[in-house]
């Protein structure tokens, strides 16, 4: 029976191809977008599973301010955090201080510029589960200047030879590292990623006392228990107090709120040293995903329905020949059941060949292995259950329901509740397409505002090179030969880029208690930092060479500092511009004068508000930021490559724009936002074959009225009219459902933006407009098509 069944199937599915083809195409379109968004939750929810401590691992974030009630928050810590808990909280058995910096690594005379370098404790191997393929976990990190290397970054510089025992020199200063062990490469579902695995115990600050401040690093804690958490995090609050006045200082808050790190990548608002994903924008691209599969079932129920009337005779005769009810049922769901698995075997292929277009989209490296995952085959399985039945249950329902007499006599008529129902899919597709146009929209005009918002400033033509001690002892002279080219407007040392200044500082003056004191952000800077960045001096003087040098001697009592301040620290201070300026301040343990004022800029992202902000010179840097103007811009690198190597050729020239710094700021929105657009043009595609389907139908069974219109006169622009208004009202009540859901879901995700467009009347305008011609275009074919028929023909008695 079975077997018979799959072979009428098949020769059904044959016979209309088109049908079938249409069929297919919607299937395939929603099950490949719901498989390529299982795959990539798959992997977002999968990071750092492979943990095995995972559970008792958090990380802490330092909270601090004048008060608990206004606190500036980062995952930074200073270098005695670990220290201090391991001593005095027993829930604390062991942690890992880490640092991230790209550094130059050199083996002969070979040099490169590694991103992936982190510094970390000894007990690293001990916390974290990544595996060591050579050496010992216990002393790979155990002293200075050793190192681990990954499994590809051995090959990278030993190729086949066994590099352990073997050096690298480290950084510019050159210092030899030796080679310690090799780790496997860290999966890609892990927020820590490195090449370079350097001992902690090798950087300055680890050989000094440590303290709280000069918070650089980020800390992991290792708990002795995955409760100890809840007992652990009341107690650091009023330990921290007690720590602060013992410093002296008594009128600062700073206590450290620790984050469970299985939770970091998907719920953190602070990137580890991979970038995190919100786990909102995972139930957003989900919901859409499965929306567009819901669409293909309802698309495929709407055209099996209008091909009813076609197939009605067949049910018909095959009722008269002796078929029961539940045969024609199943010879139904077997059609439909058969076309699904073809449509999922084919969804997998094309899954296959689109998984490295989709991965460029979303920045990720998702496994076509990944598809083989157990939950992935079970979720195939449950498809081709649902679709199956979702999609062939209706039809099979409504003609195995037919009466055969009535049949046979070609007297079928239309039933009320099934026109309702079918007007009701194509609502719902409907309320689904307008829904995603309006928040693309929405989504895409904010974006648009973030790259095109004045951000007071300059990021375009703006290079971006890596800073060492090397380079800073010929600063001087490598401004002098780079600016012989016209084209170079500024060069200038920086600690920290203009789109993300994360430093923090206590800021007062000489005439106010330190109590008073506000909480600053700083940055250092040299004297060409302002106009390398466009930044607009509205009071005082820009910074000087002297200015520099006067901040950069060698015994620290000795240096006097040039501040410039930003309008928010100003005002924060309740001073005007020109009464602000020569005023003595303090900026931590450094004094100085105030020497000009900037424009406030924004140095986060627009999710958060201009902060208080403090510029001030010292002869460091990490960063050397390159103004162009923009002209010849290959001829202007071809001459900074040619400079780099006679003033800088311990270390190759590479080079980023600033624009690109700013974009990673909004990695995850960029994403779901290139994710929206797509998946929006796709259910407009699918609304439209269930368009098409439904019009098909209700416009047969409208045949002989058409014909008798024609007959008493009726023009076929009134007839492809009065075809169009009833879908023209469907798409409009699927607007106003639409709307409201649309105007709310993007105005709360608009909140979380400081800086936000706000929602105009003429998108939804324009998206009415866009749903109206798209469902004329697609109703008119049938329509003009039925309208153009011989009236004799339609009339004919069968």
């Amino acid at each position: 029976m079975i077997k018979n069944y799959l072979k009428i199937a098949f020769r059904n599915l044959w016979k209309n191809k088109t049908v079938s083809a249409i069929h297919i195409i919607g299937l395939v379109t929603g099950i490949t977008c719901c498989l390529l968004m299982i795959l990539y939750i798959q992997h977002e929810l999968s990071y750092d599973k492979f943990q095995e401590n995972g559970d008792r691992i958090v990380r802490a974030i330092m909270a601090y301010g004048r008060t608990k009630d206004d606190v500036k928050k980062g995952n930074f810590t200073g270098t005695k955090v670990l220290t201090a808990m391991k001593s005095n909280f027993p829930e604390v058995e062991d942690g890992v201080r880490m640092y991230q910096e790209p550094t130059l690594v050199k083996k002969g005379e070979h040099a490169f510029n590694e991103t992936r370098f982190l510094y970390a404790d000894s007990a690293f191997f001990k916390m974290f589960s990544f595996p060591l393929l050579k050496g010992s976990a216990t002393e790979a990190l155990n002293a200075p200047y050793k190192i681990v290397l990954s499994f590809t970054t051995a090959k990278k510089y030993f190729g086949d030879k066994d590099p352990i025992g073997q050096t690298l020199r480290i950084g510019a200063g050159e210092k030899d590292y030796l080679i310690t062990g090799i780790a496997a490469d860290c999966p890609v579902n892990s927020q820590i990623q490195f090449d370079f695995l350097a001992s902690f115990a090798s950087r300055q600050a680890a050989r000094t006392e440590p303290i709280y401040w000069s918070a650089n690093y980020t800390t992991y804690l290792l708990l002795r228990s995955p409760g100890s958490i809840h007992s652990l995090q009341p107690k650091i609050a009023p330990f921290m107090a007690g720590e602060m006045a013992a410093e002296g200082e008594r009128d600062i808050y700073v206590n450290y709120e620790l984050e469970p790190y299985n939770q970091i990548h998907l719920h953190s608002p602070y990137d580890s040293f991979e970038p995190n994903t919100n786990i909102k924008y995972l139930y957003i691209s989900g919901c859409v995903a499965l929306l567009i599969l819901v669409i293909a079932c309802f698309t495929y129920v709407n055209i099996s329905t209008a091909r009813s009337l076609e197939r009605a005779r067949e049910v018909g005769m095959r009722k008269v020949t002796g078929a029961y009810r539940n045969q024609i049922f199943w010879q139904f769901i077997g059609e439909s059941a058969l076309l699904t698995a073809f449509a999922i075997v084919l969804s997998i292929g094309i899954t296959l060949l689109l998984l490295p277009a989709f991965n460029d989209l979303i920045g990720k490296s998702l496994s076509p292995s990944g598809i083989l995952h157990p939950g992935i085959l079970s979720g195939m399985l449950v498809i081709l259950v649902s679709i199956s039945f979702l999609a062939g249950s209706y039809p099979a329902f409504v003609l195995s329901g037919f009466k055969s007499v009535k049949v046979l006599k070609g007297a079928f008529h239309r039933s009320a509740a099934g026109t309702w129902f079918k007007g009701s899919l194509i609502v719902f597709q409907f309320v689904i397409s307008t829904f995603l146009i309006i928040a693309t929209m929405v989504m895409q005009s904010q974006l648009h505002y973030i790259r095109n918002k004045k951000l007071g400033y300059d990021r375009d033509h703006v290079l971006v090179l890596p800073m060492d001690n090397k380079i800073k002892d010929k600063l001087d002279f490598i401004k002098k030969e780079w600016k012989q080219n016209p084209n170079i407007l500024a060069v200038s040392m920086a600690g920290e880029l203009p789109t993300h200044i994360r430093g923090g500082y206590s800021l007062w003056g000489n005439t106010t208690p330190y109590e008073q004191s506000i909480m600053v952000g700083g940055n250092v800077i040299d004297e060409e930092y302002l106009r390398a960045n466009g930044l607009q001096l509205i009071a005082g003087q820009d910074l000087t060479e002297q200015d520099v040098r006067d901040a950069s001697h060698g015994n620290d009592k000795d240096n006097y500092f040039h501040f410039i301040l930003n309008e928010s620290a100003l005002a924060t201070l309740g001073w005007g511009p020109d009464e602000a300026i020569e005023k003595k301040m303090f900026l931590g343990g450094r004094t100085g004068e105030i020497k000009g004022i900037v424009r406030d800029f924004h140095f986060a992202s627009l999710h958060t508000p201009i902060q208080p902000l403090v510029l001030f010179p010292e002869n460091w840097g990490a960063h050397l930021i390159v103004k162009t103007s923009g002209r010849h811009l290959p001829e202007t690198l071809a001459f900074l490559e040619k400079k780099w190597q006679q003033t800088a050729s311990h270390r190759p020239f590479e080079y980023r724009f600033m624009d690109d710094a700013f974009s990673k700021l909004y990695t995850g929105e960029m994403r779901i936002g290139k994710i929206l657009s797509i998946f929006s043009a796709i259910t407009i595609l699918l609304a439209c074959l269930g368009l098409f389907g439904l019009s098909a139908y209700t416009i047969r069974q409208r045949t002989k009225e058409i014909g008798i219109r024609k007959v008493l006169g009726a023009p076929v622009t009134g007839i492809v009219h009065l075809l169009s208004i009833y879908f023209i009202k469907l798409v409009g009540v699927a607007f106003l459902i639409a709307s409201p859901l649309a105007w709310w879901a993007m105005y709360n995700w608009l909140l979380d933006f400081a800086y936000r467009i706000e929602i105009q009347w003429w998108m939804f305008a324009v998206t009415a407009l866009g749903a109206v011609i798209i469902t004329l275009v697609t109703v008119s074919f049938q329509s003009v098509k039925a309208a153009l028929l011989n009236p004799v023909k339609t009339l004919k008695t069968d």
